[in-house]
Formats: C-alpha cells, sequence, structure tokens
C-alpha cells in the first residue's frame, strides 16, 4: 500500500502502520479475518476534532452566542463537511474496503471519507500527540471557517430541504429510514420522498446522520427547480 503521497499531502509524521490502520474499514476487515478497523481510532480522532475546532470557535467568532457557535461547530465537523476535506486529500484512493464497499463506489461514499479522516487524526494523535492532530485540523479544517455565516445557512440540511420543498409547493418530505447490523455496529439507511416520489438516499452510522444526508443529497438534485409563484386573485 503507497502511502508516501498521502503523508506528504497530509504534511505531519504519522507511524505508517497506524496510518494504514485509520484507512482500514470495517468491511475490509470482516473478509481479512477480522482484522482491526479504524473504527477506535475514528472514535479518538472524533473527540479531538470536537475540541479543536470548539476552542477555535470559541476564540475567534467572539460575536457569537452559544447557539450559534453550536451551529458552526456541528457544521464543520459533519460528514457532510469531513468528507470534502478528505476528497481534496483524494482518500478515496487509499481506503481499504471490503468487496460489497467498492461494488457500491465506497471510495467515494461521503461517510466513509469522514470517517476515515477522523481515523487519521486518531492516528496522528497516538504518533505524535495533540499538536501533531491540531496541525492537521488547522490546516484542512479550519478554512472551513472563513465563511461562518455561510456555514451557518448550511447547518441543517432537513430544515433547508424543508423549506425549499415548501417553496416549490410540492408538500413535506419524508424519510423512511431502516438499519442492518447489531446493535453496537450498525449501519443506517434512509430514502426520502415527496408525496409518495423517491427523491434521494443517504447512509450514516447513526439514524439522524442517514437522513441527513439523504436531504443533502435531495437538495443537489432540487437546486435547479423553479419554485411556485402564487397568482394573486384579481378583485371584482
Amino acid at each position: 500500500m503507497k502511502l508516501d503521497a498521502l503523508s506528504e499531502k497530509l504534511g505531519v509524521e504519522i507511524n505508517r502502520e497506524l496510518l494504514k490502520l485509520a484507512l482500514t474499514h470495517r468491511s475490509y476487515s470482516y473478509e481479512h479475518g477480522n482484522i482491526p478497523n479504524n473504527e477506535r481510532l475514528e472514535f479518538l480522532g472524533d473527540s479531538v476534532l470536537g475540541f479543536v475546532v470548539t476552542s477555535h470557535i470559541y476564540e475567534t467568532l467572539t460575536y457569537l452566542p452559544e447557539g450559534e457557535m453550536t451551529k458552526v461547530k456541528n457544521a464543520v465537523v459533519s460528514a457532510r463537511a469531513l468528507a470534502v476535506v478528505a476528497a481534496e486529500l483524494s482518500l478515496g484512493e487509499y481506503l481499504l474496503l471490503g468487496k460489497g464497499e467498492l461494488a457500491t463506489d465506497g471510495r467515494n461514499k461521503p461517510n466513509l471519507l469522514a470517517d476515515a479522516f477522523e481515523a487519521i487524526l486518531g492516528a496522528a494523535y497516538m504518533s505524535n500527540g495533540f499538536d501533531a492532530a491540531r496541525a492537521l485540523v488547522e490546516k484542512f479544517v479550519f478554512p472551513l471557517l472563513d465563511n461562518p455565516d455561510e456555514i451557518r445557512a448550511n447547518s441543517d440540511p432537513k430544515t433547508t430541504l424543508q423549506e425549499r420543498i415548501q417553496a416549490l409547493g410540492r408538500g413535506t418530505p419524508n424519510y423512511k429510514t431502516r438499519f442492518e447490523g447489531p446493535d453496537h455496529n450498525r449501519d443506517y439507511f434512509s430514502t426520502l420522498y415527496v408525496n409518495g416520489e423517491e427523491i434521494s438516499h443517504g447512509e450514516g452510522r447513526t439514524k439522524k446522520n442517514a437522513e441527513t444526508a439523504a436531504a443533502v443529497k435531495a437538495l443537489e438534485i432540487l437546486v435547479d427547480a423553479t419554485p411556485v409563484v402564487k397568482k394573486k386573485r384579481k378583485r371584482r
């Protein structure tokens, strides 16, 4: 597995075995005798990411009240945002995936990309401590905070979608979500309908994440749709 190019992009020294582990999805692990996967590193990286981003928002966006800071933080650490960061690093090319994920375009799935980036943060922390992980967040995540107003506007895709659909005069979105796997290791799959018509799909590690992913895809589909303009009745 050639990781030199990725290491160069990251710009911080990470133990090679930990970096490989950070890119190992559980589907690959399952097909190779249940070898360790990246979920524990992801758990660690998620905590580091949350702390660093929260601290930065508190120190720099001094004009925001607590509720608005929370919206910005949630948007920046969301799978949607992290997947963009991961795509810029071409992480999909390096992921170790099982046959099922490879067959369903797993290298481009936002939740898999976001999880891998968080796992890399965890690997950086375990390799060289907090400063190494923080350096990655500063380099790749902080640029997302250059426009906090835009981030806040896009922090709740489900609400934005509902408003968009109502403006189109098409009713309200309905989500049907199912899960697969045992209690401790579930994947959720959500299908979004509008007036009985299937619009989009989303998946994630939680029901909320799956529905949010479906909402994001629906917004992309409806971006060019024309809102309904109600005609005013002429007075007699």
